[in-house]
C-alpha cells in the first residue's frame, strides 16, 4: 500500500511540475516608437503672448490665429509650418530670453514678433520695451540665412495717459521702419473693445475674434510668404 500511495504521490507531483513548466500566453513586446521623417517645411514662428497662444479658447490648437494662418497657408499651397510660441503672461523680457532656444530649434524662415502687451499692462518704460524688441531682432539676424521679420503693433490702455499711449504706439512702426520689417499696425484692429468678439475678461479674443486677428496678420504675412 505504501508503495502504491508513494507511486501515486510521485505521479501527482510530476503532474504539478508539468503544469508549472507549461508556457503561458506570449507576452507581446511594446511596439517601438519610430519617429517619422523630419518636416522639411520652413517655419513661420509666432513669438508672442497669450493673445498668440489662444488663452481661453476651447481649442487653441485649431482656433488661435496662428492655427488659422496655417490653414490659410495650406489652402494657398504655400509649404510653411507654423509654430505657435505664444506664452501667457510673457513680457518682452521673457520673449528675449526664449528667442535663442526657439531659433536654434527650428529653421525659421519668418519670425512674427508679438510682444509688449503685458509690458504696457505693467506700465513698463516704452524705451525699455523698444530696446528688448530690438535685441530680439538683432538675435534673429544672426541666423544664416536670417528670417524675414514681421513686427506686430500693440496699443496701451487709456488709463496710462495719452503721453504713454503715444510713446508706446510708436515703438512698433519705428522698429519696423528701422529694421525694414513688415508691420501689422495693430493686432487687435476690429476686435479690441468689441464685447461680442472678446472673452469675459475683455482682453482675449473669442474664436470669432481670432478669425479677424488672423485676417489682420494675413494681410501683412501674405506677401512675406510668397
Amino acid at each position: 500500500m505504501i508503495a502504491k500511495y508513494g507511486i501515486a504521490a510521485l505521479l501527482v507531483l510530476a503532474g504539478c511540475q508539468g503544469d508549472q513548466k507549461r508556457p503561458g500566453p506570449p507576452i507581446e513586446a511594446p511596439t517601438p516608437h519610430v519617429p517619422g521623417p523630419p518636416d522639411p517645411r520652413p517655419v513661420v514662428l509666432f513669438l508672442g503672448t497669450s493673445l498668440t497662444a489662444g488663452l481661453g479658447l476651447a481649442d487653441a490648437g485649431s482656433q488661435a490665429y496662428p492655427a488659422l494662418i496655417q490653414a490659410t497657408l495650406d489652402s494657398s499651397g504655400r509649404r510653411y509650418r507654423v509654430v505657435n510660441a505664444g506664452e501667457s503672461g510673457e513680457s518682452s523680457a521673457g520673449a528675449l530670453s526664449r528667442v535663442d532656444w526657439l531659433l536654434d530649434r527650428d529653421s525659421v524662415a519668418v519670425l512674427v514678433i508679438e510682444t509688449g502687451a503685458n509690458d504696457a499692462l505693467r506700465g513698463q518704460n516704452p524705451d525699455s520695451v523698444r530696446a528688448r524688441i530690438q535685441a530680439i531682432i538683432d538675435r534673429a539676424r544672426l541666423e544664416v540665412p536670417p528670417p524675414r521679420l514681421v513686427v506686430v503693433g500693440m496699443e496701451a490702455l487709456p488709463n496710462l495717459g495719452e503721453d504713454y499711449r503715444v510713446r508706446f504706439r510708436a515703438i512698433f512702426p519705428d522698429l519696423a521702419r528701422a529694421n525694414r520689417a513688415a508691420l501689422v499696425p495693430f493686432l487687435l484692429a476690429g476686435v479690441g473693445g468689441v464685447d461680442s468678439l472678446n472673452q469675459a475678461d475683455g482682453i482675449h479674443p473669442t474664436a470669432a475674434g481670432h478669425r479677424i486677428v488672423a485676417n489682420n496678420v494675413w494681410k501683412v504675412l501674405e506677401p512675406v510668404t510668397r
